[in-house]
Parts: C-alpha cells; structure tokens; sequence
C-alpha cells in the first residue's frame, strides 16, 4: 500500500525546509533505511532516509524548491500502484488527475514542463543567482537598508553587496562572485522571505529577463501589452516619508499626486523629513516619475492640492505610519507566541536592599572597579539558578531540557525595540567581569553592532526597568526558557526592623514562570534562594 512522505522538521526551530537534491527519482527502487534526498533546513543540510520501502510513486517538492513542514514531499509504493487517490486531496503542482491511470514510473514531458517551467531556461555559466541569505538562526525575513552596488557595477568576490536588517541586527552582506551586478530583486527599504531573489551577477550579455524568470520558477513568455485604461503604476519604498492626515472637513485638504508605489532618492527622502513633507503628495520629475532634490526644493502646498476653506483651525489630527521593522515583527511575533502558549503565572517579592547598597559602596572603592546593582542581580541569579535547575529549564513540544550551566540573557533597550544578549556561564563570572560584559553589550546592541551567536542559547532572563524609577513589572518569558526576572527601581520608604518604624531601601522583584515547567513552590524556593544572595551579597564573593 502506497505511503505518503511529508516534509519532516530535522531541528526543533525548522518550519520549511528547502530540498537541495534528490537521491532517488521516480520509478527507483527505496530500501528502508536509503537516503532519499538532502534536505537543506534553517541550521544545516541534512540527509533524509526512508523508513519506508517500495518504488518511489511520485516527487511532490522539486530539487531547490522550499516548503513548509508536513507539505507532501514523496509517495512511495508497490510498481505500478494507482495514487491518484492519494494525490487528489494535495495540492501539489504535478497532480494527475484522479481519473488518469498511472501506467508509467516517469512522468510525461507535458506534466515535467508543466511541473518546472523554469527548466525552459538554463542558466548560463559564470551567472550566479544570489538569494536572501539567512544571517541568523531566526531569521524569516530581511530587509535590504542600503545598497552599495547599482545595476551595472563591477563586483569583486568580497565586495559589500548590501546591508541587510534582520530580525536582530543591520549586517553587511559580501558577494562570494565577481561579474557585473545585472538585476537587483529586492529595492531598499523593501522586506521578503530568506532565499527570495535578491540580485543576478554575471555577464553583460546575457538575457536578464530569461535570468529574473528562471530564477524565480517562473514560465518565460514575452510580456503582454498592458490594457490601454490602465494607468502606468509607479513604486513606492517601504522606507517612504510616514504620511501625514489632514482633517476630512473645512480644511485645505491635499489629495495624493502619487497612488500605488513611489521612488524618491535618499536625499529627497531626508529633505522632505526635514521639511515635513508628504513624498505621496510630490510629483517626481527624475526617472520613471523618481522623486529628486530639486522637486523637494520646489514643492508647494497646493502642487496637487485642492482649496476647500480659507483658513485651517489651530487644532488639527495627524498621525505617521511607520513601517514595521524586522526588529519590531520577529518581538511581536516572538512575543505573541510565548505569551498565548506558555501559561504564564507570576511571583513577587520585596527585598532589602540596605546591605547591597552598603556592599556596592565598598566594592566600587577597589582600584578600576564599578559594578551596578543589575549586575549583582545577575550574579545572584546565576548562583540561585545552579541550585534550582527547574527554573533554569527550557521546554520544547517533546521534552523538557534541565540546563545546568548558566546563560543569563539580559533585555536591552534599543531605539527599534528590544534585543537579549546573553552572558554566558554567568554563575562562573566575578561581578566585574558581569558588570564590563553587560556595558559592552548595551553599547554594541545600540549600535546595531551585536552578532546573532551572542543573542543565542540564553537559558534565563534579567529585565531591569529599576533605572527609569518603575517600581514593579511583569514581562513576557523569552521561550524557550521557563522563567524571566522583571527588576523594578530601589526605593527609600518606611519599614519595620526589629519592632521599629526605620527609614530603609527596598526593590521588588517579579518572577514570570511556565507552569509547564516550573510549579508555584519550585518558583518560590528558588525566590527565597535569590533573597539571600541580594540581601547578603557578601555570599557570592566569599
């Protein structure tokens, strides 16, 4: 009886895998245990092998094609066998239809041209076809910030191609060719998916329309004349000048010169910032409609704009819409997801934080030496983690993973949202060495200078909003870890020690577990552990 194959997930973060190449075609014989192709996922390229054994029925993705996990991959069966059953339900590109005897183990030419109409084409040699990379584990996506080259341009192996924004950090992209760059898929400020097309280096002299189809799988055909109602579209960037709403009634009122898409140089999109100038509303006079200096420089009101009332009140409603960064998409992603999966629960503490006070004083006064309040919270919290393993724990859908070493991540703000560097083997650091790391990262991730690997693998997490005078806090767990630390500001106030009314220093801390991993008297315990490390810090350097 014929087996159906799906895309299989090879790591725990894989939603697509791409098929790099297919160890067997159809009409071979598959012996459980034979590699039926190499599978290209987000970490590596992996062999695939059957579990299965019979003749191989039918290829569902083809050799460089991608698809999501659980998408029909192969059918595997005796010679012969009757699939259409099997493949009426898919939607797979090279269905037969239902009432079509399989006769034959190869498909037809019609149903392989139909198949893969980008075989029409061959890639000539000496053209490369250069995708989206992947700069990090998470990426999905990257946005092109800048371009360096421009159709046309010589381009040396090791020359910076673009800067590209993922989902943590702007990073220079180099080309691993040499040629003239011919065709640019992806303009600046514009975003897509990691292995869509993103430039053609080659030749001068080759057919860059037949490159940009076969590349991206598509039939070459030589392109229709457009209906002749149809207005000429024109691009619009991602990056554009945010668009401005004037009130609806009794006001001077400027409908958009420019609808669809829109090109504007970078200077013209810095002056019209300057100026406060809606880009929609400037007719470009460069090329193909390109807004330019000179059309910011003259640019009036009523260019485009109708007259509707003498005057404009003093209040008016506005607002911007501001693109979506990579940053921004992959936290509410990430963010949403832990928040609606993991059963968060919360647990708060107020702790005295005279002694830590007293302690930091007098460590500070050693030669080259400052440490902070947040890195004696780290310190301590490595040393609670390492006798509470629970709480340092990660959960995946199969298992759950008790980490014992210790790799605190601590949340930084940065003008695009947030990012988490990690301090690796935290409980094994002397506060200086806490106290420097964590400085140098607030500064690179700032600068949009942190590498992804050192924003990976964090096994707890530290946020202190203490320094912007926020008393208390809940924060959203950083999955897969079970637990995050949310670190509100010291505060002077009344308290009772030994039976009296005394002015002391107290913070309070919120700890945000998964109650898939960590139990309410687990996340107590090690609460309790973390008070006596802060409230006698002492005990972490002796």
């Amino acid at each position: 009886m014929a087996e159906i194959i799906n895309m299989p997930r090879l790591s725990d973060t894989m939603e697509e895998g791409v098929v790099a190449k297919w160890i067997k075609k159809v009409g071979d014989t598959v012996a459980e245990g034979d590699i039926l192709a190499e599978i290209e996922t987000d970490k590596a390229t992996m062999e695939f092998e059957s579990f299965n054994e019979g003749v191989l029925l039918h290829i569902g993705i083809q050799e460089g094609e991608s698809a999501l996990v659980d998408t029909l991959l192969a059918i595997i069966g005796e010679e012969g066998e009757d699939i259409s059953a099997l493949l009426s339900g898919t939607s797979t590109p090279d269905v037969t239809d239902a009432s079509d005897e399989i006769s034959e183990d190869v498909p037809s030419k019609e149903t392989a041209e139909a198949a893969k109409p980008s075989e029409q084409y061959t890639i000539p040699e000496g053209v490369e076809v250069i995708k989206m990379p992947r700069l990090s584990d998470t990426m999905e996506e990257g946005t092109v910030a800048t371009w360096n080259k421009k159709v046309g341009d010589t381009v040396s192996e090791g020359d910076i191609l673009a800067e590209i924004e993922t989902d943590k950090a702007t990073m220079e992209f180099e080309s691993f060719y040499a040629g003239t760059l011919l065709y640019i898929g992806i303009n600046e400020g514009e975003s897509a998916p990691v292995d869509s097309l993103l430039a053609i280096i080659g030749n001068k002299d080759v057919d860059v329309d037949a490159l940009v189809a076969a590349a991206q799988n598509q039939p070459i055909a030589a392109p229709e004349n457009p209906p002749a109602q149809e207005a000429p579209k024109v691009e619009v960037a991602k990056d554009s000048q945010p668009k401005v709403v004037e009130p609806a009634a009794a006001l001077t009122v400027e409908k958009p010169v420019n609808e669809g898409r829109l090109k504007a140089s970078p200077l013209a999109k810095k002056l019209a910032k300057e100026k406060g100038i809606n880009l929609q509303n400037v007719i470009g006079t460069g090329d193909h409609g390109r807004i330019v200096k000179k059309d910011i420089e003259s640019y009036t009101p009523s260019q485009g704009g109708v007259s509707s009332a003498p005057f404009v009140p003093s209040g008016q409603e506005q607002f911007e819409e501001i693109p979506n960064s990579q940053m921004r998409k992959v936290i509410a992603k990430r963010l949403s997801e832990s928040k609606f999966t993991a059963p968060h629960y919360y647990l708060s503490v107020e702790f005295d934080m005279d002694n830590s006070i007293a302690f930091r004083q007098q460590y500070n006064t050693l030669p080259d030496t400052k440490v902070s309040f947040n890195d004696i919270v780290v310190k301590a919290c490595a040393l609670a983690l390492k006798q509470h393993p629970q709480v340092n724990s990660q959960w995946f859908d199969d298992r759950m993973q008790l980490n014992h070493h210790v790799h605190i991540g601590v949340a930084v703000a940065v003008p695009d949202g947030l990012v988490v560097p990690v301090v690796r083997f935290a409980d094994e650091q002397t506060l200086p060495q806490i106290g420097t790391q964590v400085k140098d990262y607030a500064v690179r991730a700032r600068d949009k200078k942190l590498t992804p690997a050192e924003m990976e693998r964090s096994t707890f997490t530290v946020s202190n909003l203490g320094m912007f005078g926020i008393d208390e806090f809940t924060s959203i767990i950083n999955q897969p870890n079970s637990a995050i630390l949310s670190v509100g500001s010291i505060v002077q106030k009344p308290v009772v020690k030994d039976g009296k009314i005394v002015v002391g220093n107290t913070m309070k801390l919120t700890l945000a577990c998964d109650h898939r991993t960590v139990d309410g008297a687990t996340g107590a315990q090690f609460l309790q552990t973390l008070k006596g490390f802060i409230e006698n810090p002492l005990t972490m350097v002796v």
